[in-house]
């Protein structure tokens, strides 16, 4: 049964079941609307905005996706704890031009023996997929879902998790997805931090801490455009940078190929600089890329994944 869509107070769209949504996007096309899709798992901060409001400027129709996956989650992760207020995230949602809101319940996305999943192989093993296996395959397996349920001209994902940028760009080519991936750059706080909904976990003496992450990747960055270009010298120094703060814990400092996202031993090309730093009990990640051309170095002001706009 298809429920009556909400719009009472933020003017947005409540879409919670794959049918209303399907039925509010068919309604879009009839009027040859194009339409743009805004993944997230809520609690909406201003990186999650400015992936709306550039939707906005290229799209006659803005959705969103609130939908906090259990499937990209391992054990003993903070799925049960994740933040969740639909409420504020549809006023958020509202003042950056939204239109709709999908937001469905895990039995919608997966009913009852559910069993077909997506892998993406090869950019999946390394960085955040080496220590947290299985992220992906459940970030493949929604993304894909979503964009089967939406069929949006539009997808658009924030370049703080470049990795999953990759990866999704890899899934659309691969899957033959009419949609164009569009990347939006990291959106920071002013003193550097990378906006993430996660950030509401820390303590304020964790917050200061957790400025290691961005000055390790300018210290890293520093290095090579100075002319270090050995891989290995700059890692380490990063991870001095991160570990001369109390209370932080490093995942991984990587230096590797910003296309294939394999490790690198010489530093040359599209380089992306990337760190997962646990800070308390937060698991905060964040990253930079640079172009290493003629043996000079220049800070990739885009940090535009591989392939800015593909469509399948």
């Amino acid at each position: 049964m298809i429920e009556p869509q909400a719009k009472e107070m933020t003017g947005v769209e409540l879409l919670t079941t794959i049918a209303a949504t399907r039925k509010f996007v068919a309604a879009a096309r009839q009027q040859g609307k194009s339409i743009g899709l805004v993944p997230t798992m809520g609690y909406l901060h201003e990186g999650h905005l400015t992936l709306a409001r550039t939707a906005r400027e290229q799209d006659d129709v803005v959705m969103m996706s609130i939908f906090v996956n259990p499937t990209q989650f391992g054990p003993g992760e903070d799925l049960e704890r994740y933040p969740r207020d639909l409420e504020r995230d549809r006023k958020l949602a509202a003042g950056a031009g939204v239109d709709a809101i999908f937001a469905p319940a895990v039995a919608e996305m997966y009913p009852p023996g559910y069993a077909t999943y997506v892998q993406v192989e090869g950019l999946t093993e390394v960085l955040c997929g080496a220590s947290r296996p299985g992220h992906f395959r459940g970030v493949a397996t929604v993304v894909s879902k979503l964009l089967n349920i939406v069929q949006p001209d539009r997808a658009y994902f924030g370049l703080k998790d470049y990795q999953q940028a990759v990866v999704i760009k890899r899934l659309v080519r691969d899957l033959n997805f009419p949609v164009d991936i569009i990347t939006v750059p990291t959106v920071r706080e002013p003193d550097g931090l990378a906006m993430s909904s996660r950030n509401k976990y820390l303590a304020p003496d964790q917050r200061r801490s957790a400025l290691a992450l961005y000055r390790a990747l300018n210290l890293g960055a520093e290095l090579i455009r100075s002319g270090e270009r050995r891989a290995a010298v700059v890692r380490e120094a990063m991870a001095g940078e991160i570990l001369a703060r109390p209370g932080t814990r490093i995942d991984y400092v990587a230096v590797n190929d910003a296309e294939t996202l394999a490790p690198l031993e010489e530093i040359k090309g599209r380089v992306l600089l990337a760190l997962a730093v646990w800070v308390g009990n937060t698991r905060l990640i964040d990253n930079l890329t640079l172009e290493v051309k003629d043996d000079v170095a220049h800070h990739d002001e885009k940090q535009a994944a591989p392939g800015n706009c593909h469509r399948g």
